[in-house]
């Protein structure tokens, strides 16, 4: 079951100690602005109440994990400011993720394009089904990942990023997102997936919280300039966005 809510959902249910995460939408669990600021204030909060040992982000449905940014609020976008504001939303959310005291495991359940597949790089240990392929189409209207970008290199590689931006039409399967690192295991079913999701998550959350905090913060170590960084990519999104490519191949993808 998904949401049929315009702004899309958000909901956290805690259970021995692991929060639940789980961020929905109708347009194939996309983002708009307003979720995103929703999903990066989540995280803020998460990171500081004493009951959450682990967090587990997970999306509605059985089908698309993300769909990435909303398409429809890209449209609408006017100016250089608004474009830099649109893009600055999943940098605020990998910021969060970035700095959030607990480890966060990604259940990723089904097919994942642009800043989803930012989402899945941010997370610690991230667990998929065969049918969660992945793709980085930006560079086919025109803009390209670049708030994501760090965050994917720091999992895949440079060799990895390039593979994925450059063949911007192709999927990639989730074999292929596990042999580059971005998933640490991959599951036939979802029943299967999420059993060993609550079996590893509930065995974390056993653990120490300090040993898990000082684990999160060497894990991320390094990823300090990501507090501008992603702020100045999303600028580079916003400018590009603005132009003639890219407004003719939205106008395409509008009309079809």
């Amino acid at each position: 079951m998904s949401t049929s809510r315009k702004n899309g959902s958000l909901y956290t249910n805690i259970i021995n100690n692991v929060a639940y995460l789980e961020f929905g939408h109708p347009a194939s669990n996309s983002f708009p602005s307003v979720l995103l600021d929703r999903l990066a204030n989540a995280f803020e909060k998460l990171s500081d109440n004493e009951e959450v040992a682990v967090i587990v982000l997970k999306s509605e449905g059985e089908k698309a994990f993300c769909a990435g940014a909303s398409f429809d609020e890209l449209l609408t976008i006017e100016n250089m400011q608004q474009g830099k504001l649109f893009f600055s939303g999943f940098a605020k959310v990998l910021n969060a993720m970035r700095k959030c005291k607990k480890l966060i495991i990604g259940r990723i359940q089904g097919k994942t394009v642009g800043g989803g597949v930012g989402l899945i790089a941010a997370c610690d240990y991230a667990m998929a089904t065969e049918a969660a392929s992945i793709k980085l189409s930006e560079l086919s209207i025109g803009i390209g990942p670049f708030v994501i970008a760090p965050a994917v290199e720091r999992k895949i590689g440079v060799s990895g990023l390039a593979e994925l931006t450059l063949a911007a039409q192709d999927w990639k399967n989730a074999y292929w997102a596990k042999e580059k690192g971005l998933y640490a295991r991959v599951f036939e079913s979802i029943t299967d997936m999420d059993k060993e999701i609550e079996i590893f998550a509930e065995k974390l959350a056993s653990y120490n919280p300090e040993a898990l905090h000082e684990m999160k913060k060497l894990l991320w170590k390094g990823t300090e300039n990501w507090a501008t960084i992603l702020v100045e990519n999303a600028a580079i999104s916003g400018e590009l966005v603005l132009s003639d490519f890219t407004k003719n191949a939205l106008s395409k993808f509008k009309n079809k």
